[in-house]
């Protein structure tokens, strides 16, 4: 494990002709098998099981139920991840899921109207039994891992940012890495969120994990929805074509689904003039591509 994960400064020719200052957070960098936020959200949980099972929840391409299934391995600790799409019980497993079993995760599909409600304790309970076995006495842990103990892990996060940067962003999937990082900043700093899917909810799920997690609200922080390019895991020609450029600009990898379009939707706002002139951005590198 590597924190501080490193601060890297890049020479951006389409953010410095505005006066801007771009900063990489190398969260990609934290762990060679456990990467990128997810070590910050995940490692609490896994202390707080005390060992027990984890079961937890994603789709068929989760970083979440890879990264879950990775921390399980590392750490002894068994793993299910409860996967949305009963149809795909009958297929070959895709990369992701491939990764999921072959770290240990046991896969248990459910149907997607199962599947939308399972956070209704009826439903929960419903899916132990049908999973079986270490599932009916697992420690819980939500979509995306994000819960109190994530948020209060990715607080961290902002506090290693203090003093570095005006403006930090970060892609957004179910809210808790922004969370807490807005709530580790410093008064003066902002955090920007770029949802990766659709719909208005992130809003009203950010607050409502930072009132569990300290109670109120924490830092300053907003969201931008308007670099989703269609909702999660849609990745168009134009966003691999962004992404192949900054790679071939910058050596550095740019997984896609994430951190791809918070590149893309600062490259464009950049553009806009939505930043004021000597505004130094740093930009949370939270993943890499897969596979």
């Amino acid at each position: 494990m590597s924190l501080p994960s490193p601060l890297q400064e890049l020479s951006e020719p389409r953010l410095a002709r505005h006066g801007l200052r771009l900063l990489l957070k190398r969260d990609d960098l934290v762990h060679p098998d456990l990467i990128g936020n997810k070590w910050r959200k995940l490692v609490p949980n896994l202390e707080a099981s005390g060992g027990r099972p984890i079961l937890t929840f994603g789709g068929a391409y989760s970083n979440h139920l890879r990264a879950t299934a990775t921390a399980g391995r590392l750490l002894g600790v068994p793993t299910v991840g409860v996967v949305r799409g009963q149809e795909l019980a009958d297929r070959p497993l895709n990369p992701s899921l491939a990764h999921c079993a072959a770290n240990g995760m046991r896969l248990h599909f459910v149907d997607r109207s199962t599947y939308r409600h399972k956070a209704d304790p009826e439903t929960l309970a419903a899916i132990r039994r049908a999973a079986g076995g270490d599932a009916e006495d697992a420690y819980v842990v939500p979509e995306g891992g994000s819960n109190v103990l994530a948020v209060r892990g990715c607080q961290a996060l902002g506090e290693e940012l203090r003093g570095h940067a005006d403006v930090v962003a970060v892609a957004c999937g179910t809210g808790g890495t922004l969370a807490g990082l807005a709530a580790g900043l410093a008064p003066e700093q902002r955090a920007l969120g770029v949802p990766v899917l659709k719909g208005s909810f992130l809003d009203a799920e950010i607050r409502a994990l930072q009132d569990l997690a300290f109670g109120g609200p924490r830092g300053s922080w907003t969201l931008d929805h308007r670099f989703h390019f269609g909702g999660y895991a849609r990745t168009p020609p134009e966003l691999h074509a962004f992404a192949d450029d900054f790679e071939a600009r910058h050596d550095v990898p740019v997984e896609r689904l994430y951190v791809a379009k918070m590149l893309y939707g600062l490259v464009a706002l950049a553009e806009a003039g939505a930043f004021a002139n000597g505004t130094t951005i740093a930009a949370v590198v939270t993943g890499r591509p897969f596979p």
